[in-house]
């Protein structure tokens, strides 16, 4: 009796890729432990996407279908900005490398599309230039961005140097740190021996440097409307 060929969608083969990539990141991701997990032959994914490539385009327009689908819109420039920001740090932090995702593809996808206008959408209130406008969100993003790849990062490097040596990570810093002189880690290592670098990744951080970002973006909406008034 001959064997039945595997049943295989699009909606299929972007679910085994979000466990592929929760399981190994992008860095072992490939079409053909694509195709293993799907139990097809590696050609046949390129029925559905022609590329690698292509298949990130998709997976990061999913993300953005689902930020899109959980923010939202209401308030002020500020509230919309906050809100934006909490909801794509908490999709993003749901999906295994989806910020590296979001970062290597182009808004060539429809929700990519719908994602980056939603972001203008924020401050398209306030008194800004277009190109301002485009700065503080870009700004914002790429804060988000960095936030959460950096705090997924971290804790894929403690585990993987937690598993290759017997003592905790924190016990080899301070050793090279007491090997150097004070001038050069002085102050580095005051912070770390009184936990500071814990709060890194933490709630209270993000919201910190959320909050530079729009104190900042105020600072520059008074000086825009300032010049206006000179120039009047």
């Amino acid at each position: 009796m001959k064997k039945a060929q595997p049943q295989i969608s699009e909606d299929r083969i972007l679910e085994a890729s979000w466990e592929l990539l929760r399981e190994g990141g992008i860095e072992k991701f490939s079409m053909r432990r694509l195709a293993d997990r799907l139990g097809i032959q590696a050609p046949s994914l390129y029925w559905y996407f022609k590329s690698k490539q292509n298949l990130y385009q998709r997976l990061a327009n999913h993300i953005s279908r689902v930020i899109l689908e959980e923010h939202r819109p209401e308030g002020d420039w500020k509230e919309q900005l906050t809100a934006f920001a909490v909801t794509v740090r908490s999709v993003l932090s749901r999906y295994s490398c989806s910020t590296q995702l979001m970062m290597m593809t182009l808004p060539h996808e429809p929700d990519i599309i719908r994602f980056n206008n939603r972001m203008l959408h924020c401050v398209e209130s306030t008194p800004l230039e277009e190109a301002q406008k485009v700065q503080v969100v870009t700004t914002l993003v790429n804060f988000v961005f960095f936030f959460v790849l950096d705090d997924y990062e971290h804790e894929r490097n403690v585990s993987m140097m937690a598993k290759e040596q017997q003592e905790p990570p924190g016990e080899e810093l301070l050793r090279l740190m007491d090997s150097m002189s004070e001038k050069e880690v002085g102050l580095f290592r005051r912070m770390f021996k009184n936990g500071l670098f814990e709060l890194l990744g933490t709630d209270g951080a993000f919201e910190f440097g959320l909050r530079l970002i729009l104190l900042g973006t105020e600072q520059v909406i008074k000086e825009h409307e300032e010049q206006q008034r000179q120039r009047h």
